[in-house]
């Protein structure tokens, strides 16, 4: 007779802490920093004013237990035969995603009103929402985020697989990112460092405090599992930890413009969320060294774990409360403003970084924010993983550690250096930037095979969690990965989304938004990256071709790239003319002689990654023969040649009946 299953035991004390707190706390944060005070011109209403700073503290709280509640049913929680814990955290993330949906919406409309200077009981409000409201650049990303939140609160009490559960965490953390392009950030000088800052800090702070929220909620029925659930749960606050703290400092120096403005209102509440991330890591700091130990040894540990969280919880809140509050007070007068009347910085978001000589090559450097940790995490990530192997007594090719981190670097310089600065403004750098992310780099990322490393490296779970070797198991077998692995498919990808970005206003919403030209480098280098991958990678994958059609596929895709770049150079249109043509650049004056010569940089940088990659291939295949003649050789030495046999006696077979 089968066990019947129960409802897991849950409690909602940190629900209500969470809650409460941030509340509490935002309202007497907006009151200390004048958040909420009266406009001179177009004042909305007091109404309106306190309702954005509280709406947002909601909105948070409520984003970040749904996140949380997500992340644990899919990646870390166990699961049994007698329990529906998944089930459990998927309707509480369900729940909070209405909530979240539903500040959301308060936001908007309280947003609008106060940039429209109007109170939501003006009879002209509804008809200016509904004209304008996609037209501000404040009420559409909210708008955009309702829609994924919506889609989430829809779906989550609804679904129960582990898949479908890490899907909807992924449209979770997706949702969060067009926040990131409204608050301080967005009008300062650096506009696109502290929207990356902004956007890494929502990320953080809703994974990590989510995560300990719904581990609390749960807590009572996870019995036996939860010192390996905590233990999961601090490696990803541990990562959540370092990257909050530094988006914090990164975006808090951006907004304040230096330290003179620490002494505002605005200052001073920075300061107070600095205090609540040093307790807050000393917290996670006696959780790896004492708590998690105590609660390896039985239910013993459950106690201090408690209590320890739940006075993490009131932190937390605290301080999510202290950053609502703060997006609503006025910034300092040290804070640099983006300029006025500059048409470089209004199209591209950047300074004119003035002309180019010989040593910009080198000296030219703008650190790109987004680029600079994803590329420190993924060589940090990558060497633990090769000491990890080292330490249990196994090799790891020194050779593939360095490709792997001189391709990041690579990446890294291309995206922040010399072509990284300048293509933002010219066609000719830009295409050197497209070039080295797309074509250079994988080349010496792909034959580090992280994906091998990473199985090597990481244990297998068998508690019915989605861990990160699971994943990347479920990923490289999946149904998508054989149509994108497949070398036309990555050849196709590779070529003609290239002309279709650029024969598109895709080009120019690339270069004009921030969302756009992420969204560019990284279609650049994971199209690069798979079609480098299909055709000498060595990471686990579907079925790999001949040497034979890939180097015939290798040819034919980079003999349109040729094609492409001859196209460009005698092109007598101006690309993305409403960007390159209203640059006015001193030092630029013909745009579409720098195109052209774009167009011969396409054309002839491909040649030398090509004839890398073509070596590499023919190299795979003569190994691959010599393996097979060494593999035949020993199967004839263990049964003594007795193909050869078979087929010489087969041959004097037919020579008798000839004979007869």
């Amino acid at each position: 007779m089968s066990t019947p299953e129960t409802a897991p035991r849950t409690t909602s004390l940190p629900l209500t802490l969470l809650g409460l707190v941030t509340v509490v706390v935002v309202v007497a944060a907006t009151a200390f920093g004048g958040g909420a005070a009266p406009l001179d011109l177009g004042d909305p209403g007091a109404f309106v004013r306190w309702s954005l700073p509280v709406l947002r503290t909601i909105h948070d709280a409520a984003a970040a237990v749904t996140i949380g509640a997500l992340a644990l049913a899919a990646f870390i929680v166990p699961e049994t035969t007698r329990t529906l814990r998944r089930r459990t955290l998927s309707r509480l993330a369900g729940g909070a995603a209405i909530i979240w949906f539903l500040a959301g919406v308060g936001g908007i409309l309280t947003t609008f009103a106060s940039l429209a200077g109007l109170k939501l009981t003006d009879p002209s409000y509804l008809s200016q929402l509904t004209a304008f409201v996609w037209d501000l650049d404040n009420t559409r990303t909210g708008v955009i985020s309702a829609a994924l939140v919506a889609v989430v609160a829809v779906a989550a009490p609804l679904v129960r697989t582990k898949s479908a559960l890490a899907w909807l965490s992924a449209t979770s953390l997706l949702a969060l990112l067009p926040l990131a392009l409204s608050g301080h950030s967005s009008a300062s000088v650096d506009h696109m460092a502290g929207v990356n800052a902004l956007a890494f800090h929502l990320l953080a702070a809703s994974l990590w405090v989510g995560g300990l929220v719904a581990l609390l909620v749960i807590r009572p029925s996870l019995g036996s599992h939860l010192a390996v659930t905590v233990r999961r749960y601090s490696s990803v606050a541990a990562w959540c930890f370092v990257l909050l703290v530094g988006s914090g400092l990164l975006a808090s120096w951006i907004n304040m413009g230096g330290l003179s403005g620490l002494d505002s209102r605005y200052g001073v509440l920075l300061i107070l969320k600095a205090v609540a991330a040093v307790l807050l890591g000393a917290a996670g700091w006696w959780h790896r060294s004492q708590i998690i130990a105590a609660l390896d040894h039985g239910a013993k540990g459950a106690t201090p774990f408690v209590r320890l969280a739940l006075g993490e919880v009131v932190v937390m809140a605290a301080a999510m409360g202290l950053g609502a509050a703060v997006g609503r007070t006025p910034i300092p007068p040290s804070a640099q403003e983006r300029p006025e009347g500059s048409i470089v910085y209004d199209l591209s978001g950047y300074p004119d970084p003035g002309a180019p000589d010989s040593s910009s090559w080198l000296t030219a450097w703008q650190i790109d924010w987004l680029w600079l940790p994803v590329t420190i995490i993924a060589i940090l990530v990558y060497v633990r993983w090769v000491l990890r192997l080292r330490a249990r007594g196994d090799h790891w090719p020194m050779l593939r550690t360095i490709s792997w981190v001189l391709g990041w670097l690579v990446f890294f310089y291309f995206t922040s250096g010399g072509p990284g600065v300048y293509g933002k403004v010219s066609f000719s750098w830009h295409m050197i930037e497209h070039m080295g992310v797309a074509m250079i780099a994988p080349l010496l990322m792909v034959p580090g095979a992280p994906l091998t490393l990473a199985l090597r490296a990481l244990p297998a779970r068998k508690d019915k969690t989605l861990g990160p070797r699971e994943l990347i198991l479920a990923t490289v077998h999946s149904s998508v990965m054989k149509v994108l692995a497949n070398p036309i498919v990555a050849a196709s990808l590779f070529f003609f989304s290239l002309a279709i970005f650029y024969y598109s206003p895709l080009f120019e919403l690339a270069l004009r938004t921030h969302t756009g030209h992420v969204l560019m480098m990284i279609h650049f280098l994971a199209t690069g990256y798979m079609f480098t991958w299909v055709l000498i990678g060595v990471d686990p994958g579907p079925k790999r071709w001949e040497p034979l059609g890939l180097l015939v596929v290798l040819f034919v895709t980079i003999s349109f790239h040729a094609f492409f770049g001859v196209v460009i150079t005698q092109s007598p249109e101006l690309l993305a003319e409403n960007f390159f043509g209203r640059l006015d650049l001193p030092w630029l004056p013909d745009p579409l002689a720098d195109q052209r010569k774009g167009g011969a940089i396409a054309w002839g940088v491909g040649e030398a990654p090509t004839l890398i990659l073509a070596i590499a291939v023919a190299w795979q295949w003569m190994r691959s023969d010599s393996r097979e003649t060494t593999r035949l050789d020993r199967r004839a030495d263990r049964d003594g040649d007795a193909e050869l046999e078979a087929y010489n006696a087969g041959l004097a077979e037919l020579n008798r009946r000839d004979a007869d």
